[in-house]
């Protein structure tokens, strides 16, 4: 099932980093023209296909990337994958970056990568409890029991610790299989806000509480598209069609029919049914994972200077980077920002 798929993977990688100068990305003329051969392009997702990555599958389904220029292979990713380092090793042209901890790690490795997106403003991590009095908040979790898997110790639990003073004697070793949770009340465990929240209702047929971390003042951004310094600094016009197009398809995936990347998608993952992914679709809208923050008015994708130096001073404050790491050569703000997938205002009656 697709519940593995966000592990957080370490990447090891080696080479230099340069960013890319942002008016010369802005000012980047589209890779499409008449008469050239298309770009090839492959990307690679994080885990096997489904809502979460349903932009991307309908700006393929619906010739976005095409009319872009590019002929775009979407490969998914799955358990044995692992993105990171196929970026680092330049296997793939873009990947898709789970969290903001993959280009961190990416440049603290030396690898010659940058998140040049940030497709999910809001990381949907959630943490899920049964109905209970005991516990109303994500605060009322300390000092009990919480399930998570080994790689969320060194990520998000980083600031559970700091902000709700949890400590690492509540941890309970999270396996994927939500049958510990369903048939224990007092269980807590951590999920993804599109997904195991719904198999839990489904399955074993309660409502449960779900307390979405982002929404708590957690400060990741998600679904990052990462790309290779080399085409950063080579190739800017091919990245800008390539982030471009892939926004145009987040929003005709979110505001319009959706349907050409759902057949993609479960041509591509045929465990993906209709009702998991209009769940996907509506959790993601409900909560604003895609649009919302700086999105709303610099666009999908959008990033910011400020949110960067939040996420990398907290997590350097609690000894996951040292202090002195470059953290500005994770990201560039070049091809982003520029109000693409602004949702138009409603019309008046």
């Amino acid at each position: 099932m697709r519940t593995v798929r966000r592990h957080f993977l370490a990447a090891l990688a080696c080479g230099l980093f340069a960013a890319a100068t942002p008016a010369f990305a802005a000012k980047a003329k589209p890779a499409a023209a008449a008469g050239k051969p298309l770009v090839k392009i492959t990307f690679a997702t994080d885990w096997k296909a489904q809502a979460e990555h349903g932009g991307f599958y309908q700006a393929l389904a619906t010739g976005l990337y095409k009319k872009a220029g590019l002929d775009v292979t979407i490969r998914q990713g799955g358990p044995a994958v692992n993105p990171p380092q196929l970026i680092a090793a330049g296997a793939v042209d873009f990947v898709m970056g789970s969290n903001q901890f993959q280009p961190l790690n990416l440049i603290a490795a030396g690898a010659d990568v940058q998140a040049v997106a940030a497709i999910f403003q809001k990381d949907p991590q959630v943490l899920i409890t049964h109905p209970r009095d005991d516990v109303k908040s994500i605060a009322d979790m300390k000092g009990k029991p919480i399930m998570i898997s080994d790689a969320t110790i060194s990520t998000w639990w980083v600031w559970a610790r700091a902000k709700y003073g949890f400590n690492d004697k509540q941890i309970r070793k999270y396996t994927f299989n939500a049958a510990p949770f369903l048939t224990d009340p007092k269980a807590i465990q951590q999920g993804y806000v599109s997904s195991e929240p719904y198999l839990i209702e489904k399955e074993g047929k309660i409502k449960p509480q779900v307390f979405l971390l982002s929404d708590a003042g957690y400060p990741g951004y998600s679904n990052f598209i990462l790309a290779r310094g080399k085409d950063i600094r080579e190739r800017a016009a091919v990245v800008q069609a390539f982030v471009n197009a892939s926004i145009d398809g987040w929003a005709s995936y979110l505001d319009g029919d959706p349907s050409p990347g759902n057949a993609l998608i479960k041509k591509d993952n045929p465990e993906m049914t209709d009702d998991l992914i209009a769940n996907g679709i509506a959790q993601m809208k409900a909560h604003g994972i895609v649009i919302s923050g700086d999105a709303t008015t610099k666009g999908i994708g959008a990033m910011s200077d400020a949110r960067w130096k939040e996420f990398f001073d907290l997590m350097a404050a609690n000894g996951v980077y040292d202090k002195s790491l470059d953290y500005k050569s994770a990201y560039t703000l070049a091809f982003v920002d520029h109000g693409r997938g602004v949702p138009k205002p409603a019309k008046a009656h």
